[in-house]
């Protein structure tokens, strides 16, 4: 084929799939707990890519594969193989869809998973109903170009405080600066993380719903246990203990906005404030971003060019 000539308008990079399909699984029982249902929520996004060219330059649609058809397949695919985790049901998607259209070389595929609990009661958790969970949740994405395979795990809206151990100080300081030194302040930021996995992690089922508590708790306690100089030194050290922990996660990339917490001023009212009243500001606010890798280690740029807001 011909090269096109320089200036010549030419179809880019693109992708196409059917957006957020909410799906409910539910399974109800097993040979060991008959009456005992499981609930598995999700959000899941499709995005096909390949031989798409003539679609968009000619209006040919007979490589297609129908959004709908995309929507419809996600559901069967949940009563057919059931979800177990975010990252096994989309890598089964992937193989679907570049197994059964041969025009179709990769794609990408996502997931939010919305959890819930079992309700407490007198007789202890019951067996079929719950209550949603709200520390914060959990993401998968699905990255297949060719014969290439990429798995990235996450966390969002993960909202943490520490209501003491963390300030800042020592910063430059110009004519615009306001902001007062501190020792002692409230460190407040909602987590969101990506980690890249390796090994039988990227490439099949693997253990994703253990390995993801367990990455959430390494994250959580580096946040409590660390006395943090700046949020920049707290998301460093989650992401390198991540790392330190767990030999099959490549990188990491976590994104923290600064909530936050203001002293009130009530000597209006003839009252102290020894660092108990705050005012929670929303906006505008510090964002933090940092990927945090090892040294040397193949990289995946492409596939974090499909996670918008991150470095």
């Amino acid at each position: 084929m011909n090269e096109p000539a320089p200036g010549t308008i030419v179809l880019g990079p693109n992708q196409y799939g059917k957006a957020e399909c909410r799906l409910v699984r539910l399974t109800r029982g097993t040979p060991e707990h008959p009456d005992r249902h499981l609930v598995e929520d999700l959000t899941v996004t499709s995005q096909l890519r390949g031989d798409f060219e003539a679609c968009h330059t000619e209006g040919d649609n007979s490589r297609v594969v129908a959004t709908d058809t995309q929507k419809n397949t996600v559901h069967a695919f949940a009563r057919e193989h059931g979800v177990h985790s975010p990252e096994r049901f989309l890598l089964r998607l992937a193989d679907h869809f570049v197994g059964e259209f041969d025009w179709v070389s990769g794609g990408r595929w996502y997931a939010e998973q919305h959890a819930w609990e079992r309700i407490g009661t007198d007789h202890g958790p019951h067996d079929h109903a719950f209550v949603r969970s709200g520390a914060g949740t959990r993401t998968a994405l699905v990255h297949r170009d060719g014969e290439q395979t990429h798995v990235l795990s996450g966390i969002r809206d993960c909202t943490v405080l520490k209501s003491t151990g963390s300030e800042f100080s020592g910063f430059p300081r110009d004519r615009y600066t306001t902001l007062t030194e501190t020792d002692d302040r409230v460190l407040a930021t909602s987590i969101t993380a990506w980690w890249r996995c390796t090994g039988d992690l990227a490439t099949t089922a693997g253990e994703h719903d253990r390995r993801w508590d367990e990455v959430r708790d390494v994250l959580l306690a580096t946040f409590a246990d660390l006395h943090s100089l700046a949020l920049q030194q707290s998301i460093f050290a989650m992401g390198r203990a991540v790392l330190e922990r767990f030999d099959d996660i490549a990188e990491i990339r976590l994104s923290c906005p600064n909530k936050h917490h203001f002293v009130v001023d009530l000597a209006p009212f003839g009252l102290d404030n020894p660092g108990e009243v705050f005012h929670a500001a929303d906006r505008p606010y510090g964002l933090i971003e940092a990927a945090v890798q090892r040294h040397g280690a193949p990289q995946a740029p492409d596939v974090w060019a499909g996670v918008a807001g991150f470095c």
